[in-house]
């Protein structure tokens, strides 16, 4: 049989790009099912992550200008992370594969061609990866590949250049409705599932219209979140660091022990100064440290759900009085 395939698309404030690449979406579909690649009763599904403009209006008029299109919408703003899980979560039972995408229409959509051919050669997850960073500006592109080896030598687990553009299969979907993590980072959490996977690159575009909600703050707070939620390496490297001016510390200590009984002590606030601010310095990043994972542990703690749906497409539509 033919794979059900789920194209699901996380919208915040996208009403400019819409219009533009929910077309090239449907496109692609019909494409792969005219190819014999998957199913007819495969699926186009928007993720409104509350967006303050008319976003759900447009994907309301697309569910009924077609019925390869579907939509969901949360009841609140929750994150780009958030939103995406929840349509993999949506989709995990109504179909055998999905491919997350953004709607801006930087991603090359004709590497679904080759995400699921892969999946028809055994692969469960493939992950689409960024060929280059010829589009970006000298920042960005510092700030990004600074980010992706960052969250490696902190020890989580990532695919390089892989944001979130993948294939994964209902199987491989199954498992990570396992993961209860409040603080989600899927970059870090499919790669944890496991299962055959493999990697399609791709050249990304420019965006159509509107503009980005992934400023460098965001990048931060995503980068912390993705460290949090998979390693313990910095707290272990906090201990280590400690021992270390523990060490130097006793023999500081001894030296200046040593300087006094001889009598060749100066009294003086320079070096004193010094170490003390530098110590105070260590306990206050170590602390800021320790506090962001007291807070991680806490929000865990409350289990508050990961995301809320307040409407459906289908669901609307069914309501509707028949004429």
């Amino acid at each position: 049989m033919k794979p059900v395939l789920y194209i699901v698309i996380p919208c915040y404030n996208e009403q400019e790009v819409l219009p533009i690449t929910a077309p090239q979406f449907l496109t692609k579909l019909l494409v792969l099912r005219d190819l014999g690649k998957i199913s007819d009763e495969s699926r186009v599904l928007f993720v409104n992550d509350g967006s303050r403009d008319r976003t759900w209006e447009i994907i309301r008029e697309l569910a009924a200008s077609d019925p390869h299109y579907l939509g969901i919408s949360q009841s609140r703003n929750r994150g780009h992370q958030n939103a995406v899980l929840a349509g993999l979560m949506e989709a995990k039972d109504r179909c055998d594969i999905t491919i997350s995408i953004d709607c801006d229409g930087q991603d090359d959509i004709d590497a679904m061609d080759r995400m699921v051919d892969a999946y028809l050669d055994g692969c469960e997850v493939v992950y689409g990866v960024r060929a280059s960073r010829r589009t970006d500006t000298f920042f960005k592109r510092f700030t990004a590949q600074s980010f992706y080896k960052f969250l490696a030598a902190m020890g989580a687990e990532v695919v390089y250049n892989h944001a979130d553009y993948r294939l994964i299969s209902a199987r491989v979907l199954q498992e990570l409705a396992g993961f209860r993590e409040v603080n989600l980072f899927l970059r870090g959490l499919v790669p944890l599932v496991g299962f055959k996977s493999t990697t399609v690159s791709y050249d990304r575009a420019e965006r159509l219209a509107g503009k980005s909600h992934y400023p460098l703050r965001k990048m931060i707070a995503l980068a912390m979140d993705g460290i949090t939620s998979l390693s313990v390496k910095p707290l272990r490297l906090i201990t280590g660091f400690g021992v270390f001016v523990a060490l130097v510390s006793f023999f500081g200590v001894v030296w200046a022990i040593v300087t006094a009984l001889s009598g060749r002590s100066i009294e003086g606030w320079a070096s004193m100064t010094c170490i003390v601010c530098f110590v105070s310095g260590v306990q206050l990043i170590s602390l800021g440290i320790i506090g962001e994972y007291i807070g991680k542990t806490y929000l865990e703690v409350k289990q508050r759900p990961r995301y809320i749906i307040s409407e459906r497409t289908w669901e609307a539509a069914e309501e509707a009085p028949k004429s």
